[in-house]
């Protein structure tokens, strides 16, 4: 089963590849995966992202710097720590990832377009499922940004757009 789940994800892989190519060119995939952890948990600090993004300290730091002078984060000094330091996405930032949605989805909705309704339903009850339980074995709270694995967002949204993106295309 595993081995047949993979080789049917490769189609939404590819789809989710191609809107990002397309959307984020100018980003790595860790610049991206941060951009969108940075979404997620604003004001975030760096440790807690560096945590999140699995990496060490120092290459979120320098992750950071680069996405700082993309003009993707803004850094501001912590409230109850100066020597924190806050992360927050720049407009241009929140820009990238509605555009990036935005083709995603469009993408998504073509493909859909031409399964049945019952396969559509069938699908996201099967990919809510394995969020709910790849989500448990992780014992988080939230799936690791931008990881296509079982990230809600990366289904679309919140749970309320990402079933909008599976009904059927106007």
């Amino acid at each position: 089963m595993a081995a047949e789940l993979d080789a049917a994800a490769g189609a939404l892989l590819s789809v989710w590849e191609a809107a990002r190519e397309r959307t984020t060119s100018r980003l790595s995939g860790a610049q991206l995966r941060a951009v969108m952890v940075v979404e997620r948990h604003d004001g975030i600090n760096l440790r807690r992202l560096a945590t999140l993004l699995d990496m060490l300290l120092s290459s979120a730091s320098r992750l950071c710097d680069r996405l700082v002078a993309a003009g993707m984060l803004e850094r501001e000094p912590g409230r109850l720590d100066r020597r924190e330091i806050a992360l927050h996405l720049t407009p241009e930032a929140r820009r990238l990832l509605t555009d990036l949605r935005r083709d995603r989805r469009r993408r998504l909705a073509e493909v859909l377009s031409g399964m049945s309704s019952e396969g559509r339903e069938e699908l996201l009850r099967g990919i809510r499922e394995f969020d709910r339980v790849a989500r448990q074995r992780e014992g988080a709270a939230e799936p690791t940004a931008g990881r296509p694995v079982v990230a809600r967002e990366s289904l679309g949204g919140p749970p309320s757009v990402a079933h909008s993106a599976w009904a059927a295309p106007a």
